[in-house]
């Protein structure tokens, strides 16, 4: 990656056990891709494990698949969140499993989990994990079913909105607290039995399992804690985050001899300093301020916490426009980077109503080690998206090289080392009497070409690119946000799109990442075509 010199300057300058990288929007798919990118680099440094954003129990399942101990993993529930989903936590996973197999057991990477397994509409019954914990025990414990009761009394979403309806504080959930210390401490105490007649793997899980089970329990009493809807959120908020901090300070402790940790997760719950929260919902004005896992971790850690903050300059398929200037974002440049922290009193945090977005502020400035920036050029975050992909490899021209000034700022997307045969480019300026009806010459303005081939063509467009000079008087090669043939090279199979926005961000999502598996494979096939000549 571009950035590969500046990490590894910090890594080598801090020898860090615990390395987070932030995000200010979990919605903009660069940042979990370049993570993804940043752990392949990260694996070459002794780095051994992997914490995310996500339920630690329900983790286990993903890291015995990345770890070969199963054969299949549903990550649906593997990663909490609604997570599971996302290409970007497939392609980490994907990555992972491939990965570890070229690897002995003691070297391979493992994944955690290091979030409780809370939603923001409520938390689960702790029923199915107390249940398991009898059984890996085998003890009676004959009171549990009738102290859980209905399961669906603990995740009734009303509960958020009305603390009375909460069993968090009811006499059964006091006892199945006491119950869920009992079996952590009865871990303990037959532990050289249970390893033996199980294995050290299943012991530990049983242990996350009563870690998990006496914070879910903690979490139910403090959603069962009267108060204003501002002093509840902040309550869960700083509940939750004290559980991320345990776990992530376990986890450390854990992989201590095997390397140190990487952490992704929102910048919210890694910075040093209290986290804020401040909304309009339903009619209420809400606000909340807590420590953070982070502001937890750090002073614990002392100088083995380093923490990379994520910035946003602007992405125009989540919708988010440029810096103003004066801006932290904008101060930090047009290119993505990991760069310092900038200098200057005279600036200051910036304003969007993009919701769930967290802008710099001068808290994270003054305490982060450094910053992940997407830049705020036009086209930075596509680039960033397309450049994170599996096996991607890019080539931006440098302004003032060489190359003619109409290519100045262009990005060239390959899959694999070879750069012979782009699959994505992102231009910026028109080509004078070859490549001038997108108006790339106007401010702002850029153009994303995808080589989609010729079937997938047809079926975005209904006619083939053999039949394109029949169609292209029909079509605005300047309108944004809109898929269209391209306007100069559609005969050989691509599309393009101006300022891709929130109207295409699905399907050029498919789009570049059907081109880059069409691109790879052409490059696995080429050194067994040449093999075969005489």
């Amino acid at each position: 990656m571009a950035f590969d010199t500046a990490l590894q300057s910090l890594i080598a300058a801090r020898r860090p056990h615990l390395l987070a990288i932030g995000e200010p929007f979990h919605g903009e798919p660069a940042f979990p891709r370049l993570r993804n990118r940043i752990l392949e680099t990260l694996a070459g440094h002794g780095f051994r494990s992997i914490a995310i954003e996500s339920d630690r129990a329900a983790a286990l399942a993903v890291d015995d698949y990345v770890r070969g101990r199963r054969d299949d993993v549903d990550l649906t529930t593997g990663i909490s969140h609604g997570w599971g989903t996302h290409p970007a936590n497939r392609e980490l996973i994907d990555w992972l499993r491939a990965h570890n197999e070229r690897l002995p057991a003691g070297e391979r990477i493992v994944f955690h989990g290091f979030d409780a397994p809370t939603e923001i509409t409520g938390a689960p019954s702790p029923g199915p994990i107390l249940r398991e914990l009898r059984e890996y025990l085998g003890v009676p414990a004959p009171d549990l079913d009738r102290l859980v009761g209905d399961d669906s009394r603990w995740s009734a979403q009303e509960i958020m909105f009305d603390a009375t309806r909460s069993p968090g504080r009811s006499p059964e959930a006091a006892a199945l607290r006491g119950l869920a210390e009992d079996f952590r401490t009865q871990l303990y105490a037959e532990a050289p039995r249970l390893i033996r007649d199980t294995s050290p793997d299943s012991w530990n899980r049983a242990r996350v399992l009563a870690t998990t089970a006496v914070g879910l329990l903690t979490y139910h009493a403090a959603m069962a804690e009267p108060g204003t809807q501002s002093q509840r959120i902040g309550r869960l908020l700083a509940t939750r985050d004290a559980l991320m901090a345990q776990n992530l300070l376990d986890i450390v402790a854990g992989e201590r001899s095997r390397g140190p940790v990487l952490v992704f997760a929102h910048n919210s719950h890694l910075q040093r300093h209290p986290s804020r929260w401040e909304t309009h919902w339903e009619g209420q004005d809400l606000a909340a301020q807590w420590n953070g896992a982070g502001s937890i971790v750090s002073p614990l850690l002392g100088d083995r916490y380093v923490y990379v903050a994520g910035s946003l300059g602007a992405s125009g398929p989540v919708g988010l426009g440029q810096p103003d200037p004066g801006t932290y974002e904008e101060q930090l440049g047009p290119h993505t980077a990991i760069v310092a922290p900038p200098a200057g009193d005279d600036l200051r945090e910036r304003v969007t109503d993009l919701l769930g977005y967290s802008p710099l502020d001068r808290g994270t400035i003054e305490t982060c080690d450094a910053i992940l920036h997407i830049g705020a050029e036009p086209g930075a975050a596509d680039a960033a998206r397309i450049a994170g992909l599996p096996g991607v490899t890019e080539t931006r021209i440098e302004p003032g090289s060489e190359m003619p000034p109409y290519t100045w700022g262009d990005h060239f997307f390959f899959a694999g080392e070879d750069r012979m045969r782009p699959f994505a480019t992102i231009v910026r300026h028109d080509i004078p009497d070859f490549d001038q009806r997108s108006r790339l010459s106007q401010p702002g303005r850029y153009r994303l070409n995808i080589e989609v081939g010729r079937a997938e063509f047809r079926n975005l467009f209904g006619y083939g690119p053999e039949e394109f000079a029949a169609h292209s008087d029909t079509i605005d090669f300047a309108e944004p946000d809109r898929l269209i043939p391209h306007p100069a090279y559609a005969v050989q199979g691509w599309a393009s799109v101006v300022n891709p926005g929130p109207a295409t961000a699905d399907e050029v999502e498919r789009l570049v990442a059907q081109a880059r598996a069409r691109s790879a494979d052409r490059e696995r096939r080429r050194p067994r075509q040449s093999a075969g000549k005489v």
